[in-house]
């Protein structure tokens, strides 16, 4: 089987190829796609506990850790002890971590949008619905079973 003929080449290619045009925009505004993930999964408002940013984001948490310690440098963030739990704290967005934020919302929203543009609604459901039986199969080999190789190339 050539690498070309294997789901995984087409998904990570196409991964590769939006990262980098999303680290092209981020790298304009002066930040990163990993940080814009981040805040745009931390509450504008309320702030968000940091224990669970990271399992949102599929993020090991020393990862998170320097990347906060990133932000908050940067001045996109800070952190406030939890008023729920002392033993928390709770990161909450600058104004500049607001309007980073407000960026890679609307750099997604424009991706998706030219998207739409190119690939109509019942292609897009297909597109969904097959990524769903891929998340399926992952799933299933998660765990004892990861080790086995599901094929040879």
């Amino acid at each position: 089987m050539k690498r070309e003929e294997t789901v995984d080449y087409h998904i990570k290619s196409a991964w590769h190829a939006i990262s980098r045009m999303y680290n092209q925009h981020a790298a304009q505004e002066g930040f990163t796609t990993a940080i814009g993930f981040v805040l745009i999964n931390i509450n504008s408002k309320e702030g968000t506990p940091a224990t669970k940013i990271a399992p949102m984001i599929g993020l090991e948490t020393r990862s998170l850790t320097r990347m906060l310690k990133t932000m908050e440098e940067k001045g996109l963030v800070y952190k406030k002890p939890d008023p729920q739990d002392r033993r928390s704290v709770r990161i909450f967005l600058t104004e500049e971590g607001k309007e980073k934020k407000e960026i890679s919302v609307r750099t997604i929203k424009e991706f998706n949008e030219q998207i739409r543009e190119v690939i109509d609604e019942s292609d897009l459901r297909t597109f969904f619905d097959v990524f769903e039986k891929v998340q399926m199969v992952i799933d299933q080999f998660s765990g004892a079973e990861a080790n086995k190789p599901i094929f040879e190339l």
